[in-house]
């Protein structure tokens, strides 16, 4: 049977032989006791990678989201993001429900906002009669977007503009490490211009489950309380923090590879007479693309049968996203069969 090519998502990996083999070894303890060595290991490591003074292990990453706007923010607080920020579509209205704020999209260019847009979405202090504005959120990189990179200038100008208002900055970093990569900016840079960042383990690193909160010492404290009311707050999970600290050790360097297969992919779909793929965008592993002839989720189910697997995300438009567990014989297999639905 032909191997099943799934580029549907970068979460759906699994875990190498030697991740596995640090899972099975690991040291573990009670972490809602602060006493698993592996965890408290983890979150030591990562708080020095993003040069901040603490971290908080969790879950996931919709979890990593929603404490770190709940520790910011107050309710009928008010969060300004993209309108294609994975917060606003993807959490299931979470800073709704968990939080009690709400959320102002704001229409930026590929998923990139700058300081001047976003100036204007702040709310006046003495309009009593509106929601405050309380955070501004990035994404980097940005899913819908296409995975494109945030530029530092444009987050060193809404720094700025945050300090002057006295407002939060939080970076919603689930891949993050695609950005450092493909920059050479450091992720420490990347963290410093914001007051909290999440990270995600189980995306293009390769760990099977988890996010990381980094942020102050009093933030990552406030972040353990609302993780154990939201029954975030485990038990021996060293098992699952050996995964995540395998990745970010071994893991990052080699997202350079899934770089250079989404680009290929793109670049070969972008000369097929049936798609369309702004091929700026293709900065990192995710690609977004339209296919004109049939509807996406035709096109899709056809690929499906043929033994590739990519994701509808509109009418007419999908994603593809490469990762560790696609070869580049994957890539040049699924090019041809993209060629054959796509016709």
């Amino acid at each position: 049977m032909a191997k099943l090519i799934d580029l549907r998502s970068d979460t759906v990996t699994k875990p190498s032989p030697e991740m596995r083999k640090a899972m099975y070894e690991a040291e573990v303890g009670d972490d809602v006791y602060k006493e698993d060595p592996t965890v408290n290991k983890l979150q030591e490591y990562v708080a020095e990678l993003f040069g901040k003074e603490a971290s908080l292990f969790v879950p996931s990453g919709v979890m990593a989201n929603q404490i770190s706007l709940k520790v910011l923010t107050s309710p009928a607080d008010e969060i300004i993001c993209e309108k294609d920020a994975h917060i606003f579509h993807y959490e299931s209205g979470s800073p709704a429900a968990l939080s009690g704020v709400q959320l102002y999209p704001v229409a930026g260019e590929n998923g990139i906002m700058n300081a001047e847009q976003i100036e204007d979405a702040i709310r006046p202090k003495e309009a009593y009669y509106m929601p405050r504005t309380k955070v501004i959120e990035i994404e980097n990189t940005h899913n819908r977007a296409g995975g494109v990179i945030q530029p530092l200038k444009n987050i060193t100008e809404i720094r700025k503009l945050a300090d002057k208002y006295k407002l939060k900055m939080h970076l919603d970093g689930a891949r993050i490490w695609n950005a450092s990569v493909a920059t050479g900016i450091p992720i420490k840079e990347y963290a410093s211009y914001f007051d909290s960042v999440s990270a995600c383990f189980s995306k293009g690193l390769g760990a099977p489950v988890g996010s990381i909160i980094v942020g102050s010492k009093d933030f990552i404290k406030e972040a353990f309380r609302v993780r154990k009311a939201w029954g975030g707050g485990m038990r021996q999970v060293g098992i699952l923090a050996a995964a995540a600290l395998f990745a970010v050790k071994n893991n990052i360097e080699r997202l350079k590879e899934d770089h250079e297969k989404a680009r290929q992919l793109a670049r070969a779909m972008s000369e097929m007479k049936n798609i369309e793929v702004n091929l700026e965008t293709v900065q990192t592993n995710i690609i977004i693309f339209k296919i004109t002839k049939i509807k996406a989720g035709t096109f899709s189910k056809k690929l499906a049968e043929k033994g590739v697997l990519i994701s509808p995300t509109g009418k007419n438009t999908l994603r593809a996203v490469t990762h560790l567990d696609v070869s580049y014989s994957d890539i040049y297999s699924a090019i041809e069969k993209i060629e054959e639905v796509q016709k």
